[in-house]
């Protein structure tokens, strides 16, 4: 049996997810101590600029699929940008480990809470409730994929055991993504952008028999997050230090906190990570 972390790193024309990933991966390495690896179709790049880089493997995957969509910078600035996220399906094939933990390159470990997944019983688990730490803004978008969709679930985070029921499901989310147009006219999701969270919930709805069901368990502990509105001041080791948009104004105001989280604002997230280094 083998365990690890992996992660899927696919640039942009501004975004620098390997760096991103090269910074995630340390942490995972540092607070959870397990092998990390990593599915990019730039691989040259990426040994290249980090020969000291902290990867068990490197997985290579294709460059090809990708569509746009609205990146923030906080409240003002906003970028129209390459939307690389059709091969989350890959994961299960492609994984060196046995039981793996797949994430987001912006979902920032700073302790070793995941590591309960590799000690409990349940073969597949994501995240279904999470924490924002504005307060106010309405999460619905986060409960349902739509207003008479199933269930949310955020494929920022997975938990899966090598599995036939779990080779079912990363088919069928394969499948889903392929058919995405039917499938988002049957559950009647407004957004035109592929996003694995839809696809995963979708492909949990189904083998649930079409209703809420216990095939995914909970991930460890809470999700937190912060979005691509809100800014990232400071990281200093397991602290961050945030600027939280506050409601109908133009200010922000700060937040500390100490924990595992993850930091939709991608822009921030790599000015942090350079002045780190």
């Amino acid at each position: 049996m083998s365990r690890g972390a992996l992660l899927i790193a696919r640039n942009n024309s501004q975004i620098d997810y390997i760096k991103q990933a090269v910074f995630a991966a340390s942490r995972i390495k540092k607070y959870m101590d397990i092998p990390v690896s990593v599915l990019t179709d730039n691989s040259t790049y990426l040994t290249k600029k980090y020969p000291n880089h902290p990867f068990d493997k490197i997985l290579k995957i294709s460059d090809e699929d990708f569509t746009f969509k609205k990146y923030n910078d906080g409240i003002y600035a906003r970028k129209s940008l390459e939307f690389k996220n059709t091969s989350r399906f890959n994961a299960y094939d492609l994984t060196p480990y046995t039981e793996t933990l797949l994430l987001d390159t912006d979902y920032i470990v700073s302790n070793d809470l995941l590591n309960e997944c590799f000690s409990q019983e349940h073969g597949l688990m994501m995240y279904k409730d999470a924490t924002d730490f504005s307060r106010w803004r309405d999460l619905d978008e986060f409960k349902f994929i739509s207003e008479t969709g199933p269930t949310f679930y955020w494929a920022t985070c997975v938990f899966f055991k090598k599995s036939d029921t779990n080779k079912c499901f990363f088919d069928l989310v394969k499948h889903i993504q392929e058919h995405w147009q039917h499938y988002r006219n049957v559950y009647q999701i407004t957004s035109a952008v592929f996003r694995n969270d839809f696809a995963f919930s979708i492909a949990a709805h189904i083998m649930n028999g079409h209703v809420d069901g216990g095939l995914i368990k909970p991930m460890p502990g809470k999700k937190h997050f912060i979005t691509d509105r809100d800014h990232v001041e400071k990281i200093d080791e397991e602290d961050f230090l945030f600027l939280i948009e506050k409601e109908n104004t133009s200010e922000h105001f700060p937040v500390k906190f100490s924990g595992n989280v993850h930091i939709m604002n991608k822009f921030g997230l790599n000015r942090i990570i350079d002045d780190l280094n």
